[in-house]
């Protein structure tokens, strides 16, 4: 079927969208839940998307939750979900570690025990997780004991971030031959009501190592590298869904995927429309093929 650029996805169209693809990756908060309750509709959704035969993923930069832990949440909130299904940041990062980057030695890790789960489930050990409370005085900072085993830094959500730990980080990215990989590059967690708290540390790593970190999360492509290697999909043939124009949506541009915005979560129509109608040919990625209110306004075709 023909390309749109940021078309309402109604009637007819609906079914020849879903006819034009094989698989389906849907971003999990704004998309199939808000918090902790799911969108009206949303499991109806997946699970007759499966009994039609596609393959459905689920694609998070979150970090804070291991692959199980994810899939759990959506059983219990009603949705047909395996673990291997769920491709989130600190799965992914433990991939890319492993296979990508073939790390022979420890990783300092500023993330959460879940990261720390996916890592050791790949045979790859961390330090670092948990408080580093600051002591001594500045010369004592700047010679903090280090761990001669690691050989990489990984940046994900630390609710324990502190300026000691960005010092450690910082003193084991001035060797050189350190790898430096962060989760995303989302600079805010949004929250129910407006609320949003700081995402992604990346950054504050970033300008004090003077050092830019390779991200795995979207809009990279590893991600999604990651699940066609594993489920055989074809980028013509997938469709992906989701709720943030800079991380959703341009993950499936950068892919060569079908995009659909769905607006119950965090970008909106007018913002895609202003990416489309600016003349930057860097912010057409940022440009959805289709939206919906909602991914229940897929049901009709779904269910005639």
């Amino acid at each position: 079927m023909s390309r749109s650029r940021c078309t309402r996805l109604s009637g007819a169209l609906v079914e020849q969208l879903l006819d034009s693809v094989d698989s389906v990756l849907f971003d999990c908060d704004g998309v199939i839940w808000r918090g902790d309750q799911a969108i009206t509709g949303a499991s109806e959704v997946i699970n007759l998307l499966k009994e039609h035969g596609k393959k459905v993923f689920f694609v998070t930069n979150n970090s804070t939750k291991t692959r199980k832990m994810y899939a759990d949440k959506m059983s219990s909130l009603g949705f047909n979900v395996t673990a291997d299904e769920v491709f989130g940041t600190a799965y992914c990062c433990a991939v890319f570690l492993k296979t990508v980057c073939r790390l022979e030695g420890k990783v300092y890790l500023m993330g959460s025990n879940a990261m720390k789960q996916e890592l050791e489930a790949v045979g790859v050990q961390q330090v670092g997780v948990g408080p580093d409370h600051v002591s001594g005085q500045q010369i004592d900072w700047a010679n903090v004991p280090l761990d001669p085993e690691v050989k990489a830094v990984v940046v994900g959500f630390d609710e324990h971030f502190s300026y000691m730990k960005l010092n450690r980080a910082m003193q084991y990215l001035v060797q050189k031959d350190c790898l430096f990989v962060g989760t995303n590059r989302d600079t805010r967690l949004p929250l129910e009501g407006g609320k949003a708290v700081p995402g992604c540390l990346l950054q504050a790593v970033e300008t004090a190592a003077q050092r830019q970190a390779q991200t795995v999360g979207k809009p990279n492509h590893f991600m999604f590298d990651c699940l066609a290697a594993q489920f055989g999909v074809e980028r013509e043939r997938c469709l992906m869904v989701g709720d943030r124009l800079d991380t959703d949506i341009l993950l499936g541009s950068n892919c060569g995927l079908k995009t659909l915005l769905t607006l119950t979560g965090v970008s909106t129509v007018a913002e895609a429309e202003a990416h489309r109608d600016s003349g930057s040919a860097e912010r057409q990625g940022m440009v959805p093929d289709y939206y919906v209110e909602s991914i229940a306004d897929l049901l009709p075709a779904l269910q005639g």
